[in-house]
């Protein structure tokens, strides 16, 4: 990922950070001028939220593809800003993973998928296979740009993906992105994935970020042929933990065939007439309801 050419000559004596109608924005390296035309972008963006957990393989991914396009389905437009740069997933899991991102006079344009505005390293890499091997500050930088200098344009929601921990790339997401109206913690109701999701509640209380709620994933199994449900990993542990860090508890999500399957074929399943499908419905709701209440 190549960064914009960024001319150390230019003269920003009388700057006023009116960064659109500049003629030398491309060349610009005041830092005042481009925190002012990130936080521009980022104001045309009503509600900024972020999806995280403290460890991976909770399906967050998953969760946050699904999230937006079941906002998308209520009539809201929505973009995802997949900020894990080396373990990206958000294409492959919308269908668009040969998509070739372009720049345009207001910046890097994200890619469409069947609406939904999306930007991801998975975009910028030579083949599917391509290893991100860098470390902290290429990948901060990387994250930055993707802030500062994508044409997100007028959105509802911006969905944020972040990788699993409590390290760089979470930190830097919610510090760079101005006005970040809450985070959702995913998890699985195994112990070791809910003392993961503790620390990520904590990790963003220590920042001053909102926790909008914990959704427990992979709840149980609903068998496909009575319709029985099987415990397969316990359940009601992300109840617990909500109530024990006294954050809201979001919903929970049961195991279902159908989601990896769908997954693996660029597909949500939001639309699905599924018990999966209608209990995201019920996080949804709750998701909208701490938003707007």
């Amino acid at each position: 990922m190549k960064s914009s050419p960024r001319s150390e000559t230019a003269n920003h004596e009388h700057c006023d950070g009116s960064c659109g109608s500049c003629q030398e924005k491309e060349s610009c390296t005041d830092p005042r001028a481009l925190q002012l035309e990130t936080e521009d972008r980022m104001a045309k963006i009503k509600h900024k939220i972020v999806v995280g957990s403290g460890k991976g393989g909770v399906g967050k991914s998953t969760v946050t593809v699904n999230l937006a396009a079941a906002l998308q389905g209520r009539g809201y437009k929505v973009g995802i800003l997949d900020a894990d740069i080396t373990g990206p997933n958000i294409p492959k899991l919308l269908g668009i993973e040969d998509h070739q991102l372009v720049s345009g006079p207001n910046g890097l344009e994200p890619a469409n998928a069947s609406g939904l505005k999306v930007i991801s390293m998975a975009l910028l890499l030579k083949s599917r296979d391509s290893a991100v091997v860098w470390r902290g500050p290429m990948k901060m930088a990387a994250l930055k740009q993707f802030i500062s200098e994508v044409n997100w344009g007028d959105l509802d929601f911006l969905l944020v993906d972040l990788p699993p921990g409590t390290s760089d790339e979470p930190i830097s997401a919610a510090q760079l992105i101005s006005g970040l109206d809450g985070a959702v913690v995913v998890t699985t109701p195994q112990e070791v994935a809910l003392l993961d999701s503790r620390k990520a509640v904590n990790m963003f209380r220590l920042m001053e970020v909102r926790v909008l709620g914990i959704v427990e994933n992979m709840s149980g199994l609903i068998c496909p042929h009575c319709g029985e449900k099987i415990e397969v990993f316990k359940t009601g542990g992300g109840v617990r933990a909500a109530q024990e860090l006294d954050v809201p508890f979001l919903g929970t999500i049961p195991l279902d065939a159908e989601i990896g399957r769908l997954g693996d074929m660029g597909q949500t399943f939001t639309t699905k007439e599924t018990p999966a499908a209608r209990a995201f419905d019920r996080v949804v709701g709750a998701v909208l309801a701490r938003l707007h209440g």
